[in-house]
């Protein structure tokens, strides 16, 4: 039987990809071995206040519901370990008065503390039994086995899921503008061929906006760069406030800010939302700035707004076209005043 069980649990240790079914399958190794009734994996709340039984496996008469919430104070769980007796064979001799162990019938109780990596008390694995039963060396053994086990996949688990949120934290930072918090341009790179493969599926245009903050350079000679980059970033909370989560928007760099959706399906209809789009953005980034160490009236950037066919364009030549189109637009108003 042990050549089996070691067979088995090799077997288990590769295969099951998920803690309740690597436990599930211990649960009912530990029954063979232990001859008990029921066998059960507890977590212990990390105030220490609650247990509650998260997997149980009942072969017999006896039930351990799964779910099962007591306080930690009034477990069998918390009398073994303060006592130094983890299996015993006589419950309603020993501890009588626990009326969890009345209500479930159990006479036979072993367990043992499911230890995580760093020395922390996660639960405990048990094992129940109605009757009175002996627990053989080999038996202990192996259930002291099965805790190191789960406590070492929980810490894996743990540890797996730290470090997939520190790379999903690093990868947001190197997605984000620092300055504005707007996506950099490495994120609009990203998320630009995505807005195109969607609005070719549809059917759809793409309106691309390039705006350039005109003054830019003379707001920080007058100001100071501080007040620039108060101004950047008000400047970026009106476009955020704009956008919607269906559209593209980030700083590129410097004073250089995109915006893009998908458009119309016809292109006329287009043309129209790529001009309305930039009246849009020109009301919105013109007017009047309130900062912390000035006042700024802002006549408003250069704005070149293309329509692209993602059939055919690919994002990157969209993005140059709104930029070559937005300088043209610069020109103009450098002329104008």
């Amino acid at each position: 039987m042990t050549e089996n069980l070691i067979e088995r649990l090799s077997t288990v240790l590769e295969s099951e990809k998920t803690l309740e079914g690597f436990v599930r399958q211990l649960l009912e190794m530990l029954e063979l071995v232990t001859e008990m009734e029921s066998t059960y994996l507890t977590r212990i709340d990390a105030d220490g206040i609650q247990q509650q039984i998260l997997f149980s496996r009942n072969s017999k008469e006896m039930q351990i519901p799964e779910g099962l919430t007591v306080p930690w104070e009034d477990t069998l769980c918390k009398r073994a370990l303060d006592e130094g007796r983890p299996f015993n064979r006589d419950v309603p001799g020993t501890w009588g008065d626990s009326q969890a162990a009345k209500q479930l019938g159990i006479t036979t109780y072993i367990s043992t503390p499911v230890m995580l990596g760093e020395g922390d008390l996660y639960g405990t694995l048990c094992a129940a039994s109605s009757q009175s039963h002996p627990l053989s060396p080999r038996a202990e053994q192996v259930l002291q086995l099965f805790a190191e086990l789960i406590g070492q996949y929980i810490h894996k688990e743990q540890l797996l899921q730290q470090l997939q949120e520190a790379n999903a934290a690093l990868t947001a930072v190197s997605f984000t503008d620092e300055l504005t918090s707007l996506p950099n341009r490495r994120a609009v790179f990203e998320q630009l061929p995505k807005l195109f493969s969607r609005a070719c599926a549809d059917s759809r245009y793409v309106l691309v906006a390039f705006a350039d903050l005109d003054g830019f350079k003379q707001i920080n000679d007058r100001y100071g760069h501080e007040a620039g980059d108060a101004f950047l970033k008000s400047i970026a909370q009106r476009l955020r406030q704009q956008a919607t989560s269906d559209e593209v928007l980030g700083r590129l760099g410097g004073d250089e800010f995109i915006m893009a959706m998908a458009g119309p399906e016809i292109y006329d209809q287009a043309i129209d939302a790529a001009g309305a789009f930039k009246a849009r953005l020109a009301a919105l980034l013109s007017g009047e700035y309130q900062l912390e160490s000035c006042f700024i009236d802002y006549a408003g950037a250069s704005i070149g707004v293309i329509v692209a066919n993602p059939a055919i364009a690919t994002p990157d030549m969209a993005v140059r076209a709104a930029d070559a189109v937005m300088y043209e637009d610069k020109k103009r108003r450098r002329a104008s005043h």
